[in-house]
């Protein structure tokens, strides 16, 4: 009998608060910066599979130099920023881009196998 007042008495404190300021100081103390920078690790990621995958249809392997600049430039990037959010960001797109250097070659090795279309244009490259 105890536990039913207790809970009763618990909840009518609770729906008597201020809800507005409830909701205020809760939304205070959370940190979005860790959702923010997750959803952009995810979009840069997603961003570089298709662009491997089209580099290497359209270039073939050569196209590594280009992942190699964009991340050494993107790296350079994140250490002279001063936000701290854009400096992460850059650094995530810098080694996802670095990254890509070898899935390009992996692409190769997947067109080979028949996995992905090859360019007829550089049919003698595989």
């Amino acid at each position: 009998m105890y536990a039913d007042r207790a809970t009763t008495l618990f909840w009518i404190y609770v729906l008597s608060l201020n809800f507005n300021s409830l909701t205020l100081s809760f939304f205070t103390i959370m940190n979005y910066e860790g959702i923010l920078l997750g959803a952009g690790s995810f979009l840069c990621i997603g961003l570089f599979h298709p662009l491997v995958i089209k580099a290497e249809y359209y270039f073939g392997v050569k196209s590594w130099w280009a992942f190699l600049i964009v991340g050494l430039l993107a790296a350079g990037g994140s250490l002279f920023v001063e936000n701290t959010y854009i400096s992460i960001f850059l650094g995530i797109f810098a080694f996802s881009a670095l990254w890509g250097i070898g899935e390009v070659f992996h692409q190769r090795e997947r067109v080979r196998k028949g996995w992905f279309p090859m360019n007829p244009k550089r049919k003698n490259e595989y």
